[in-house]
């Protein structure tokens, strides 16, 4: 990976629930001795928000505003997590089924997409090197990246991995709510599903963690050479 080990690198990440892009992504990170930027905990950030508020996750206008005026912070280390919002440290509450489940509301919002889109922008311009992960990374985010990526995998696999991820905390009806119920809705106003012209696909069904890193870190590598 000598090439890219040095000097300015965006990384972007694509992919469906449960595709490891997370856990994958800051491994590449490490690895690249790059930041990392986990764009999904900055929406379940201002879902957390909008749901402590009382807002009306219906009132598109009243959500979107929410995000304008949120005071969101969100930690790029791949070591150190940290999510906050109005000085409050967020970043274990996000992860709650209940932010799961009204996370879309947020997402689908196009002027709340904007404005994330236009402070997700801001967080990678001002870091040299940097891997940046969530549902449209590839396409809005950094169209320009040096490597573009879409991390998938099979249903199956996706739904395994995410409920080994929190630890057997929900049944089956709650994982496919999670990942395949949350997709569907978010895919109306994304396409993270298919790669977009000039962006690279890694299938992780068939690949443990660190294969996929490597698959993931081969990809990066050929898209440098291009």
């Amino acid at each position: 990976m000598s090439s890219v080990e040095n000097g300015r690198i965006v990384v972007a990440i694509d992919g469906p629930s449960g595709s490891g892009k997370s856990s994958v992504s800051k491994a590449v990170a490490r690895t690249l001795n790059a930041a990392y930027l986990d764009t999904g905990a900055m929406y379940r950030a201002i879902t957390f928000s909008v749901l402590a508020d009382g807002t009306d996750l219906d009132d598109a206008a009243a959500v979107a505003q929410a995000v304008r005026d949120a005071q969101l912070n969100i930690s790029v280390d791949p070591d150190a997590e940290l999510v906050t919002i109005a000085g409050q440290d967020v970043t274990a509450a996000i992860r709650e089924p209940r932010i799961s489940q009204n996370v879309s509301a947020v997402a689908t919002n196009l002027d709340a997409r904007a404005e994330l889109v236009r402070r997700q922008q801001e967080i990678i311009a001002a870091n040299a090197r940097i891997v940046a992960e969530g549902r449209d990374i590839t396409t809005v985010v950094a169209p320009d990246a040096d490597a573009r990526i879409l991390l998938t995998a099979s249903e199956e696999a996706r739904l395994r991995r995410r409920g080994l991820q929190l630890g057997g905390t929900q049944n089956d009806a709650q994982l496919e709510a999670q990942v395949l119920a949350r997709d569907a809705k978010d895919s109306t106003v994304v396409n993270f599903t298919e790669a977009a012209d000039g962006v690279m696909t890694v299938d992780s069904s068939d690949l443990d963690f660190e294969q996929t890193i490597a698959a993931v870190l081969d990809a990066v590598q050929a898209a440098k050479k291009n």
